[in-house]
């Protein structure tokens, strides 16, 4: 859609080589990872061009020498904490994260929970993880953590965690989400490392704000809308700019916390281990892979304004604060942008409006998924008896991409009325129309004895990466489905239907 602005090959042999030296000057390092290894989304859309797996691939072509610590909170396990993303709990995220390592060469046998008190769901997590051959290590909340330096590096403190017993030199610590430990854990290893008479170090490995980039560039400004809800901020990182003169970009979590983390770290080591600023604790080259400046600057825009779309909804079902919608529209209006430059949502609005003049809709209600195949070129679908407006307008995108006229059915009609009578007269389901999910998998079906279905189906990754808005609330299933396509997709914060509960 935007073009080529990243260079995945480029970006893996900058981030493999600059991780390996900062290796070689220690025992072992242990790298933070924050944000996805595998399907970074937000970066695949800011960056077009980027693998949103290319993290992994780094760590991939590392397999040699690394192996993997996965943190999370006991908290979190009592609590069954969600990831959005996916739509798995934490504790059902480790396992899954677990596999994918291990399906990519490296070794990842090793899990802490971390603030750990007597509690039955950890127990239970812990028998499921240690009867399947990983290691579950349980590290008590440390006193005085983090601001208690004398504290927290002491036999009390530090000395009282569990340490992990790792082999190879490059140790990633990662979690299946924010709060989880990662950075105790890593301080907690470093301490009784250099107990021990080994020399260890710290990074972080975080892809944004991208650091080499200028504060209010719109790919970091990006990432401040994606973070709308937590409050945080771009800064100049003044640490660095006092130690070298050089203008670096951070975010005000990493500045606040970074005379506490040195202090550790230098108390932890003897002074050995030292960085002047929470940049040269970082290991990020993304910066060094965007190869046409004008193309990232112009996507990350889109960026912020889905943001604000997607903010809108979230307050509407409560998710965020309307502070969080205010911070989104700061961003946009210090960017200079608005909705309207989001070519789609006004596309989808025309649509719309022309469809309520001509009367047509489902039970009353009309809706509109539109998307922007080229500069101006939009394709639209509309709900109906047998599809929602989402897979009226996925079939149609991919009639487009394979060159089949609009007119020609990719599904029989008796198919998708054997199953919508399958749903309606035996499943009794309220809705009944074929969702994206059901629509595909007839598609995939009619290929084996329809040409057109075939070549439509051969077209379906050339979605990724499509920007689309829909008129209402589109259900759990159909935006799944989308994100599962890579649809960069938005939506008005109207319900589908007089139902407050659809």
């Amino acid at each position: 859609m935007f073009g080529k602005g990243f260079d995945n090959d480029k970006y893996l042999a900058e981030q493999t080589k600059y991780i390996l030296e900062r290796a070689k000057q220690y025992d072992k390092i242990y790298i933070e990872c924050g944000g996805k290894l595998m399907h970074d989304m937000h970066a695949f859309r800011v960056l077009p061009g980027y693998d949103p797996d290319v993290k992994m691939k780094v760590f991939s072509s590392l397999a040699d020498k690394i192996e993997i610590i996965i943190c999370i909170n006991s908290k979190d396990i009592e609590k069954k904490k969600i990831r959005a993303d996916f739509n798995r709990t934490y504790d059902e995220d480790v396992p899954k994260m677990i596999e994918d390592f291990r399906k990519n060469g490296m070794v990842c046998n090793s899990v802490v929970v971390t603030r750990c008190a007597d509690s039955s769901a950890v127990d239970d997590f812990r028998n499921m993880l240690e009867r399947r051959g990983v290691k579950v290590y349980l590290h008590k909340p440390t006193p005085g953590y983090p601001v208690d330096v004398d504290a927290v590096v002491s036999d009390k403190g530090f000395g009282q965690n569990e340490y992990v017993e790792t082999v190879k030199p490059i140790v990633l610590v990662t979690a299946p989400g924010p709060g989880s430990g990662k950075l105790g854990t890593c301080l907690s290893q470093i301490y009784h490392d250099f107990r021990q008479g080994r020399k260890s170090s710290y990074s972080k490995f975080e892809t944004f704000p991208i650091w080499n980039l200028p504060v209010d560039h719109p790919v970091n400004m990006a990432y401040e809308a994606a973070t709308a809800d937590l409050g945080d901020f771009n800064r100049i990182d003044h640490y660095e700019l006092e130690s070298s003169g050089n203008i670096c970009t951070n975010y005000n979590r990493d500045m606040d916390v970074f005379p506490i983390v040195k202090g550790i770290l230098q108390n932890a080591t003897n002074g050995h281990v030292v960085y002047d600023s929470p940049t040269q604790m970082g290991v990020n080259r993304c910066g060094f892979g965007i190869v046409d400046d004008d193309v990232v600057r112009e996507a990350a825009k889109q960026e912020m304004i889905r943001r604000y779309l997607i903010a809108k909804v979230d307050y509407l079902n409560s998710k965020c604060t309307a502070q969080t919608v205010e911070r989104c529209r700061q961003l946009m209006a210090k960017a200079g942008i608005s909705v309207s430059d989001r070519k789609v949502v006004s596309e989808c609005q025309k649509k719309l409006a022309s469809q309520i003049s001509l009367g047509k809709g489902k039970d009353g209600i009309t809706c509109v998924a539109c998307a922007q195949v080229g500069e101006n070129t939009f394709i639209s679908g509309t709900n109906s008896f047998r599809m929602h407006a989402a897979t009226a307008m996925v079939f149609k995108v991919l009639k487009y991409y394979a060159g089949i006229e609009d007119d020609v059915d990719l599904i029989s009609k008796d198919i998708i009325d054997s199953v919508l009578y399958m749903k309606h007269d035996i499943l009794k389901e309220d809705g009944t129309s074929l969702n994206v999910d059901e629509g595909l998998i007839c598609l995939a079906l009619s290929a084996a004895r329809s040409e057109p279905a075939r070549k439509a189906l051969d077209h379906l990754n050339d979605l990724a990466g499509l920007e689309v808005h829909i008129s209402h609330l589109p259900s759990n299933a159909d935006g799944k489905s989308l994100r599962k396509l890579k649809m960069n997709w938005t939506t008005e914060p109207v319900f589908p239907s007089r139902n407050i509960l659809s």
